[in-house]
């Protein structure tokens, strides 16, 4: 028992796409949506040390880097039906957790599990890095439906996706990365120029005002 079949399943997050189900313009792997929550979580930790908070980085890294490695044995679940009711969404976690478990026990080493019994539980808690975490990932995903938007994507749901992780990110209004994202990064991005700007500035404006 090595580290064979945990770096295999790197290659399986590769071509893991994210959002199926819907026409897309540009996919995105579970792998490199990973990438991109890291880099984000490390932008939201400076602002966060620069504000005067203590950052545990090793902890931030870890759980942005790993947050999403047991999709590989679900898959990525459309977020409307993951979501569907409270009772699903515990359904889905409790077999994620038994599946990670399973493989935590029979392909990593015993040398190393209980770090990877850490780095593969769940990221998202009350503690600031798990909050990072939260904000990060929902910043990710609302840049992801942004381009399809930005593309001019027929689709409406990535107009509910955006609306519904800018909801997610007005929630952590307590952190100061979160709050310069709304008040600076947004802007910026509402100032690109495309076809559907107009309706997705008033989408905004309604989302910020509820």
């Amino acid at each position: 028992m090595g580290m064979h079949q945990y770096l295999q399943g790197l290659n399986n997050l590769e071509t893991l796409n994210r959002a199926p189900g819907l026409f897309k313009y540009q996919e995105h792997s579970v792998a490199a949506h990973s990438f991109k929550v890291c880099e984000i979580a490390q932008l939201l930790g400076d602002i966060e040390e620069e504000n005067g908070q203590p950052i545990n980085w090793q902890v931030l890294y870890e759980r942005a880097l790993n947050h999403d490695y047991t999709e590989r044995f679900i898959g990525d679940i459309k977020t409307p039906v993951k979501y569907a009711t409270h009772e699903l969404r515990a359904m889905l976690a409790n077999v994620e957790s038994s599946l990670t478990d399973n493989f935590i026990n029979n392909e990593i080493p015993g040398f190393l599990q209980e770090r990877y019994k850490r780095r593969l539980s769940e990221g998202k808690d009350e503690t600031l890095e798990g909050q990072l975490l939260a904000v990060a990932d929902k910043i990710d995903l609302l840049y992801e439906s942004f381009g399809e938007i930005e593309k001019g994507n027929p689709e409406n749901a990535f107009l509910e996706i955006f609306a519904e992780s800018l909801k997610t990110i007005m929630q952590y209004q307590n952190l100061a990365s979160a709050q310069y994202f709304i008040r600076k990064m947004l802007p910026d991005l509402l100032s690109e120029d495309f076809a559907d700007r107009g309706k997705l500035t008033q989408l905004v404006r309604q989302t910020l005002s509820n």
